[in-house]
């Protein structure tokens, strides 16, 4: 049984009234880069954290809100899950640029063309994007960053020094009106009633190993409205690693 779609914000609302200690996204990292080895895992409470430190960021600094394009140019990742949860918190619409959409997406720097024309906030891990976007914020994806590892260009915000500083708790002035446009990615375009937040089936502990940033964007929305959980195996792990890790993580679909 389906029930109407419901925002992304009010969905996550939802997420942290029923159940705020439950795992909601586990992440492991097999990529061949520093933050290799890592296991991270956001219950919705903490999401729900990490959503208003950043949407709090885009509207009190950036003044990003209703009408706004916010370009995420981030691999799939659970940074990723939480500056898409921000932009919709404050009404914008998210941008994926191509290159994070191709099924031979990688997860190194991007190069300046990612930049399509026109959003008004860049989302980026990469220098050079950060640098030619007219408002930027510099994530870096380690777990456990405190600033950038290198310079950061002038005028751009360093996510892993300045989230911290923003508020816990963020109160959106309004709900987007469904007719807004809310995901933009592979010449497609999602408005907030087309998102994929109505209730389908049964919660489910879903496996994805996605390299296409929007396909997790869906997939969150999907499995969360149906009050179930993922995990994300970034890079390739080895067959029996990643056998034994969905078993020990009580996956029930291993995407």
């Amino acid at each position: 049984m389906s029930t109407a779609p419901e925002s992304p914000a009010a969905l996550l609302r939802r997420l942290v009234s029923a159940d705020p200690g439950r795992p909601r996204i586990t992440v492991y990292d097999d990529t061949d880069s520093p933050t290799r080895g890592e296991r991270i895992e956001l219950s919705a409470r903490v999401l729900a954290n990490w959503v208003a430190k950043a949407a709090n960021l885009l509207r009190d600094d950036l003044d990003a809100g209703p009408g706004s394009v916010v370009l995420l140019d981030l691999p799939p990742h659970w940074r990723t899950l939480y500056w898409a949860f921000a932009a919709w918190s404050v009404g914008a619409c998210v941008e994926v640029p191509a290159h994070r959409t191709s099924a031979d997406a990688g997860d190194g720097p991007a190069s300046s063309a990612a930049t399509t024309a026109g959003p008004d906030v860049v989302v980026t891990d990469a220098v050079v994007v950060a640098a030619a976007a007219p408002e930027a914020v510099l994530v870096t994806l380690a777990a456990l960053a405190r600033s950038a590892a290198g310079a950061v260009p002038a005028g751009v915000v360093d996510e892993a020094r300045e989230l911290a500083t923003h508020g816990d708790v963020f109160d959106g002035w309004s709900e987007p009106g469904g007719s807004e446009p809310a995901l933009r990615a592979a010449g497609a375009l999602l408005t907030y009633a087309d998102l994929p937040t109505g209730s389908t089936g049964g919660p489910q502990r879903v496996h994805t190993g996605t390299t296409d940033t929007a396909l997790l964007l869906r997939l969150a929305l999907t499995v969360w409205a149906a009050d179930g959980s993922l995990v994300l195996s970034r890079g390739e792990p080895d067959p029996a690693v990643l056998a034994a890790r969905l078993q020990s993580e009580g996956v029930t679909d291993p995407g």
